[in-house]
């Protein structure tokens, strides 16, 4: 499978899917760290084919096109580890948009958006499939985020693609969804990043009650906030019988988190993170719900 299949096949779900992750992206510049150019293709395309041995078999990429996409890379990733791989269309957030974002209206964003969606990208037949990683800023939404906000709610409008969007550090959630809602956008076709980054079921449980998704997408990053306390938050939302509107996910951005490169690598999600949450309760079927069946129903 490709992400240039028909609209209704974007997730091959006889398999897990990691929902919100990166193969080819360049931050190096807007963060003076070459750390976060992850481009080295070889451990890349190993860790792949591990994760296609564990029975992973999508990965939606949420690089856009200012974050450093190539897809000329993922499709030969695609093609050396059998993964099927969902590419994005959208701008990230206000500190890392291009300087002409500024002059263009939500119109014009969302045209672009929608031929990445319908006729391809970078110059590729590889058709974006989820508008993503559509971003706010720590604490606040800016005009310019907004405008993009209102952007991706028109391409989503044209398209159907739905839209997965970027928290930093774990705010602005809930609003960002009102934001999407008054857009027009319903909220099955949301789906609210990096709620797992601090203690947050304050926020994400009015998020599941509008009927929005969220995502524990930065599991292994310990530093930010530990992995046991994910574990309770998904504890929490099962025992509210919530989990049908959670997937999951690492956010692998640096050469550092690659396992060749001393890092804890993408198999880390079911290897490490898997175990934990059947030791604190949660069933095979819960970890298959939120890897499986839910990554399917939301991006199919």
């Amino acid at each position: 499978m490709t992400s240039t299949k028909p609209l209704t096949s974007w997730i091959d779900g006889s398999g897990y899917t990691y929902v919100h992750e990166h193969l080819h992206v360049d931050l190096s510049g807007g963060k003076n760290d070459i750390d976060c150019r992850l481009d080295q293709y070889d451990l890349i395309c190993q860790e792949m084919r591990e994760l296609f041995a564990l029975g992973v078999r999508n990965i939606v990429e949420m690089t856009n096109r200012y974050m450093g996409r190539k897809a000329d890379f993922l499709q030969a990733l695609m093609r050396d580890s059998g993964m099927n791989i969902i590419a994005s269309t959208g701008y990230y957030q206000q500190a890392f948009y291009p300087a002409h974002l500024a002059q263009l209206s939500a119109a014009q964003i969302a045209a672009e958006m929608c031929s990445e969606i319908e006729q391809g990208i970078d110059g590729t037949a590889m058709k974006a499939g989820v508008i993503a990683e559509i971003g706010s800023s720590r604490g606040k939404i800016t005009d310019d985020e907004r405008r993009v906000f209102a952007a991706a709610a028109l391409a989503h409008q044209q398209t159907g693609r739905p839209i997965s969007t970027h928290t930093t550090l774990s705010t602005m959630g809930f609003e960002q969804l009102r934001l999407l809602q008054s857009f027009g956008v319903a909220a099955e076709h949301i789906v609210i990043g990096h709620c797992d980054l601090t203690d947050n079921l304050d926020t994400i449980l009015p998020i599941l009650d509008q009927g929005a998704w969220v995502q524990f997408d930065t599991i292994g990053k310990n530093s930010y906030y530990p992995d046991s306390k994910r574990v309770a938050m998904l504890r929490a939302i099962a025992d509210r019988k919530q989990l049908g509107q959670v997937m999951l996910s690492m956010d692998i951005t640096r050469r550092s988190h690659l396992k060749a490169n001393g890092g804890i690598g993408f198999a880390y999600l079911l290897n490490t993170f898997v175990p934990m949450l059947l030791e604190a309760g949660l069933s095979q079927r819960d970890v298959d719900l939120m890897l499986r069946d839910n990554p399917a129903r939301f991006f199919n």
